[in-house]
């Protein structure tokens, strides 16, 4: 689908993170969007920056783990602006701890949240989207969603059930013809604010396993995905070589991460005894887009300039190895020629 003026785009978990740099990027389109998140004070600081870029925004205090209350959203997206175009899932909370100290209620959340949030999200734009034929939905996924880590197994968990549950939807829309679209986005390690509030567990402020991505990339990478005929799309060479790691040599894989997984995921900073988390209610305030990792994160993704170009890149690989064989035919023959000026001189 080429992008419209005003598109209507709903975006979840739009109050911090990767959700609000989606909701900026999305801003500069100058596209009306509908905003779901727990948190008012993102939500309002959320509409204020998209209004001030020339869009406009609904404020939509939603728990996507309620399905009813995303379906009321939608309907008041709708209402205020007219047909959704874009439905982007990317709400999600997280417990930093090993599974044998998580409660069945965390596990529960975490699955109501990261994984639900995304089923009731998706059937409520396909509910308007189908009889249109037209729309797109973006789940934003993760490197985790094929390669789980330790002390994330509740969030990783999730992350493999979307992976399931889009690659069904995939087929379905297939067989039935539709002009729906479905992309999933899978991210690598991420500088947003969840790291100072996820619940953890953990004796030492946690982290995203490096190497580091600021918000702007994943939210690029996600609009970019909206406006382009991919079925998913890797962000980051780290997203890639996981993924890579787990289908050729899983084993291999487990005994890494294993060893790597804890510090990795840990500062060498002692975790606060007062730390807030947002697993059952939002912290209060505007967190932003960015984390506390802003002086190690990378502003930028070479393997996302390269997939974003494939046709330019797939092209120069063409020339390159056409010069390449024009070349070493090239050398054959004046090899011949020298062999035989040698013997016939």
């Amino acid at each position: 689908m080429g992008m419209r003026n005003h598109e209507v785009v709903v975006v979840t978990g739009a109050s911090a993170g990767v959700g609000r740099a989606i909701v900026r990027e999305f801003a500069k389109t100058n596209a009306r969007i509908g905003l779901l998140a727990r948190g008012v004070d993102g939500l309002e600081a959320a509409r204020r920056e998209v209004e001030a870029a020339g869009g406009q925004a609904l404020v939509l205090p939603t728990d996507v783990s309620d399905a009813d209350a995303v379906e009321r959203a939608a309907s008041a997206v709708e209402e205020a602006f007219g047909p959704i175009d874009i439905w982007v899932n990317n709400a999600m909370v997280s417990v930093f701890s090993p599974a044998h100290l998580m409660t069945p209620a965390e596990f529960k959340r975490v699955t109501e949240v990261t994984y639900l949030g995304y089923v009731y999200g998706t059937l409520a734009a396909l509910r308007r989207m189908r009889p249109r034929d037209r729309g797109v939905i973006v789940q934003v996924g993760s490197a985790l969603a094929y390669r789980s880590i330790p002390l994330q197994s509740a969030y990783c968990a999730a992350k493999h059930a979307v992976m399931g549950f889009s690659e069904a939807l995939f087929t379905e829309l297939l067989h039935d013809g539709s002009n729906v679209r479905l992309c999933i986005v899978q991210l690598p390690a991420v500088n947003t604010p969840q790291f100072d509030w996820v619940l953890s567990r953990l004796p030492r402020r946690p982290q995203p396993v490096p190497p580091i991505f600021q918000p702007e990339v994943a939210a690029e990478a996600v609009v970019f995905a909206a406006h382009q005929d991919r079925r998913e799309l890797y962000l980051g060479f780290s997203t890639v070589k996981a993924i890579a790691a787990e289908r050729i040599a899983p084993r291999l894989a487990d005994r890494y991460v294993a060893h790597m997984g804890y510090d990795a995921q840990q500062t060498d900073e002692p975790a606060h005894p007062d730390r807030k988390n947002n697993l059952w209610a939002p912290v209060p305030g505007d967190h932003g887009a960015h984390g506390a990792f802003d002086a190690r994160a990378r502003p930028w993704s070479a393997q996302f300039w390269l997939s974003k170009h494939r046709e330019l890149v797939a092209a120069g690989v063409v020339v390159a190895g056409s010069l390449l064989g024009l070349s070493i035919a090239q050398r054959k023959r004046s090899a011949r020629r020298s062999v035989f000026r040698a013997v016939f001189h």
